[in-house]
């Protein structure tokens, strides 16, 4: 009997260390998923707008070039003349 309880406690222990180790394996598996789903959603977001080269930030920012531009030059007699750059 003794040989027998033996191969079992044997036999429990190593299918307890495999479960544990696929366990662990699933967890990977599963935060990797969520990464590549957030990936993939942040591409998706991103192709909304001029297929992804510009985002809505960029956008805003080269509207804002222009009116700094608009701004530093003023018609007078005809002529542009560049102001001096005002200090933000």
């Amino acid at each position: 009997m003794d040989g027998i309880q033996t191969l079992l406690v044997i036999v429990i222990v190593t299918l307890t260390i495999l479960l544990i180790v696929v366990g662990a394996q699933v967890i990977l598996i599963f935060t990797d998923v969520r990464r590549a789903i957030k990936r993939l959603n942040s591409i998706l977001e991103d192709s909304i707008l001029g297929g992804g080269l510009i985002r809505p930030e960029k956008l805003t920012g080269i509207l804002e070039l222009f009116k700094r531009k608009k701004k530093s030059q003023t018609r007078t007699q005809g002529n542009f003349q560049d102001e001096p750059p005002v200090s933000e």
